[in-house]
């Protein structure tokens, strides 16, 4: 198994009279098998558990689209931010379980030598993007088979793929997603990378229904928007958002996904929200308040299945890493409750 277990005495700083998260939160130990890994779910599913957090700490799929690294570190960062949150009755900690992170490091090395200015290393970048994918899903199958919720935290928005597929194989069927970001990523299928993740999704028919939040028309090649109309998947601009009421774009974004009929996921690239160190950092983004309503509101939904957090690079924020590491740790810890607060809102 490609698995690391957590720590979470690693990540927050104890105080006496204070219960904090990662004090409470339950840790699968280290698994070795699929077998054991297959007994600790069920376990913990008996247990009362019923939304997994997994971390991928890699930036393969950006560089491997000619992007800038840096997004292997978000999931640190995320740890830092949840595990030291309160404990108390307004968060449902009782239902997360912290899977671990994925075992990626040897592949991150390998990219890390490898410039992706040059072609032939490019190439060799989007091979160990596809090797990226493989493990993903090793991980993440067991869990949707399961009955778990997912929590995914990258890494670039190149694990969208193995997620979809993974959502697909587990319950059977084409699933859909609502992505909030600048990009489409439906870009050509011409390797594995990040901008290509849902473009190779609907290509292997797992991805029945797709929409798109806050997509820039400037920032996505016509061929992309191309590929997206002929497939018939559906945007709203961030230039359309700027001026219409939000509350009511987000109820007929839940609408649209609840009359898909299929298992969902909701797609989220930090770069999207103003001022998150990113690899492609933006300036004219939406607010947190939107990535958390959105989250919050499509988490609610029956057959969402899956949250996925990509992007965040600690390390690009404009005055440094420390910085960084702060706004990714409250940004990415602020929409895992969004996640956990929808999903105390659904319906039995």
């Amino acid at each position: 198994m490609f698995l690391t277990s957590i720590d979470p005495a690693a990540w927050f700083t104890p105080r006496s009279g204070e219960i904090r998260l990662g004090q409470t939160l339950h840790c699968l130990p280290e698994i070795d098998t699929i077998d054991t890994y297959h007994h600790a779910l069920q376990q913990a599913w008996e247990r009362g558990q019923r939304i997994a957090l997994v971390g991928v700490p890699e930036s393969i799929g950006p560089r491997a689209n000619l992007g800038r690294g840096g997004s292997e570190h978000a999931f640190a960062a995320a740890l830092k931010g949840l595990l030291a949150l309160q404990s108390n009755p307004m968060i449902a900690d009782h239902e997360l379980l912290i899977v671990g992170q994925l075992q990626c490091a040897d592949l991150q090395q390998q990219a890390d030598a490898l410039r992706n200015t040059e072609v032939g290393e490019l190439a060799q970048l989007r091979e160990l993007c596809e090797r990226l994918d493989q493990r993903v899903q090793q991980v993440i199958v067991p869990l949707f088979e399961a009955g778990f919720d997912v929590i995914l935290i990258g890494g670039g928005h190149n694990n969208a793929y193995p997620l979809l597929t993974s959502l697909q194989q587990a319950s059977e069927e084409s699933v859909g997603a609502v992505n909030l970001d600048p990009h489409a990523d439906f870009r050509a299928r011409e390797g594995r990378h990040s901008g290509n993740g849902f473009s190779y999704a609907y290509m292997a028919g797992a991805l029945k229904h797709y929409h798109v939040v806050g997509l820039h028309e400037g920032k996505n090649n016509a061929e992309s928007l191309k590929q997206l109309a002929d497939a018939e998947f559906t945007y709203r601009s961030v230039h359309e958002l700027y001026t219409h009421d939000w509350s009511t774009e987000l109820s007929a974004i839940a609408a649209q996904a609840e009359a898909w009929h299929v298992p969902l996921g909701i797609e989220i690239d930090v770069d999207a929200l103003q001022g998150v160190p990113a690899s492609a950092i933006n300036f004219n983004g939406l607010s947190v308040a939107h990535g958390y309503s959105l989250v919050e509101t499509l988490a609610s939904l029956p057959r969402t299945r899956y949250l996925h957090l990509a992007e965040a690079a600690p390390s690009l924020h404009p005055a440094g890493r420390e910085a960084g590491d702060m706004a990714c740790a409250q940004l990415l810890s602020e929409l895992v409750l969004a996640y956990l607060h929808g999903f105390q809102r659904r319906e039995p």
